[in-house]
C-alpha cells in the first residue's frame, strides 16, 4: 500500500518580535540587574551580565525575529515572559486552539471532512497539560472519529508521529492519522539568557496522512520511507515536570526551563542526522543528486548548512534547503513541517524531498517524500 500526506496545514500567530525589540528588552533588563548587584560586581562576587545584540543573534543562528502568542509579556523587562490568560476546563486549551486550526487547513488541502479522520497525533515538544490528551481534545472538537493521543519526543516529535501515522495507515487500523504539531515553544525559553533568549518561536502545523489515492489532491506526496533514531544525551534538557512540587530542595527557576549546551549539541547532532539521511536514502537506492529538497528542523542555520554539506558534498543552495526560521525561529517540531508546507510548490510527478526533524533526546526522524 502506497501511504500519501495529502495535506497540510499552519498556523502563525499573529503577534511576531524582531531582533531589535528582544535585543531592546534583554538589554533593559541586563543594565537593571546589573545595577542592582553594582556592590557585588564590583567586590568580584558576581559576574555583571552581558548585553546583547542582533548581529550577536543572526551570526550565532540566522534568526531574525519570531511570531509569539503574546509579545507584551515578553518584552516587559520586569516579566520576560509570556502573559496568557488562564482559561475555564470547559474552554478550548490554547495548544488545541492552534492545533485545530492547523488541521482544518491540512483538511482543506487535502480535500477532506473531520469525519475522513479516524486518528489524530499531537506531537510536540511541550504539552499544555498531562491528559487528557491535548490530542483528544483536538479529536473531539474538530468532529473525528477513533482514536488519539499525545506524543513527545522534543523537536523530532513530528517526525516520530509521521512514521507512527505511515505504520498505523498501512497496517490498517487507520483510513486517515492527522499529525498535528503545536507549539508555544516561548513558555519554556528562559528570556534573560543571553546564549538563549533568541532561539524560540510559537506555530502550529499539521499533516494529514492517508493511503494515496487514484486521483491524489494537488499537495499530495507519497512517503517512500521513514526511519527514526534515538541516543541519550543531557546537552539539551527541560527539567519542569510534576514531580517538581516533591523535590528537596526546590530546584532553581531557571532549572525549570530550556537549557542547553549549544556547542556539544551543533557537534554530536550534525553527524547523527547527516549520517540518517544518507543511510536512509541508500536504503531505498535513491542517490543524494536524485534529491529536489530539504526539508530540515529550523533550529540553526549554520547546523542544517553543515548538515547538507555532509550530505551532498557540498553546499546547499537555498532553493535545496529552504529556511523559515529567519521569520519563525525554532518553532520545535513545527519547524521541517513549516518549511515543507511553505516550500513544497514546483515539484514535478515522481520529485523527491527528504523531510527530517532533530533535536533533543538525541532524537532524529526522517520522511522520504515523492510527488505524486
Amino acid at each position: 500500500m502506497t501511504v500519501m500526506i495529502s495535506g497540510s496545514g499552519l498556523y502563525t500567530p499573529p503577534q511576531s518580535i524582531s531582533n531589535d525589540e528582544l535585543v531592546a528588552a534583554f538589554n533593559a533588563y541586563v543594565r537593571r540587574w546589573n545595577d542592582e548587584h553594582r556592590a557585588d560586581i564590583a567586590a568580584g562576587r558576581v559576574d555583571a551580565l552581558a548585553e546583547s545584540s542582533s548581529e550577536f543573534i543572526v551570526k550565532a543562528s540566522g534568526i531574525r525575529s519570531r511570531h509569539v502568542v503574546d509579545r507584551e509579556g515578553i518584552l516587559d523587562p520586569a516579566r520576560m515572559r509570556p502573559s496568557i490568560a488562564r482559561r475555564s476546563n470547559d474552554e478550548p486549551s490554547l495548544l488545541a486552539e492552534m492545533a485545530l486550526a492547523a488541521a482544518r487547513q491540512a483538511l482543506e488541502r487535502a480535500e477532506r471532512a473531520p469525519a475522513d479522520v479516524d486518528g489524530v497525533l499531537v506531537a510536540c515538544s511541550n504539552l499544555e497539560r498531562a491528559y487528557p490528551a491535548i490530542a483528544v481534545e483536538v479529536q473531539q472538537r474538530l468532529g473525528a472519529g477513533g482514536y488519539a493521543f499525545d506524543l513527545n519526543v522534543a523537536c523530532a516529535s513530528a517526525a516520530f508521529a509521521v512514521q507512527t501515522a505511515v505504520d498505523a495507515v498501512a497496517h490498517g487500523s487507520a483510513r486517515a492519522v492527522l499529525v498535528v504539531n503545536p507549539e508555544i515553544c516561548s513558555a519554556h525559553l528562559n528570556f534573560r539568557d543571553r546564549d538563549s533568549h533568541f532561539i524560540f518561536g510559537d506555530a502550529a502545523t499539521a499533516l494529514l496522512i492517508e493511503s494515496a489515492a487514484d486521483r491524489p489532491p494537488a499537495h499530495a506526496f507519497a512517503v517512500v520511507g521513514t526511519r527514526l533514531s534515538t541516543r541519550f544525551s543531557n546537552n539539551i534538557r527541560n527539567n519542569f515536570g510534576f514531580l517538581n512540587r516533591c523535590e528537596t530542595p526546590p530546584r532553581e527557576p531557571d532549572d525549570l526551563l530550556f537549557v542547553q549546551d549549544g556547542r556539544q549539541v551543533f557537534k554530536e547532532v550534525v553527524p547523527i542526522v547527516a549520517e540518517l539521511i544518507t543511510a536512509e536514502l541508500a536504503r531505498l537506492e535513491i542517490p543524494v543528486s536524485a534529491v529536489k529538497r530539504f526539508w530540515l528542523h529550523q533550529a540553526n542555520l549554520g547546523m542544517n548548512q553543515l548538515i547538507l554539506k555532509r550530505v551532498l558534498g557540498r553546499p546547499a543552495t537555498e532553493d535545496e534547503a529552504p529556511i523559515v526560521l529567519d521569520e519563525y525561529a525554532n518553532t520545535s517540531s513545527a519547524g521541517s513541517v513549516i518549511a515543507f508546507h511553505k516550500h513544497h510548490e514546483g515539484f514535478a510527478r515522481g520529485d523527491v524531498g527528504v523531510l527530517c526533524a532533530f533535536g533533543a533526546g538525541y532524537s532524529a526522524g526522517i520522511a522520504v517524500l515523492r510527488k505524486l
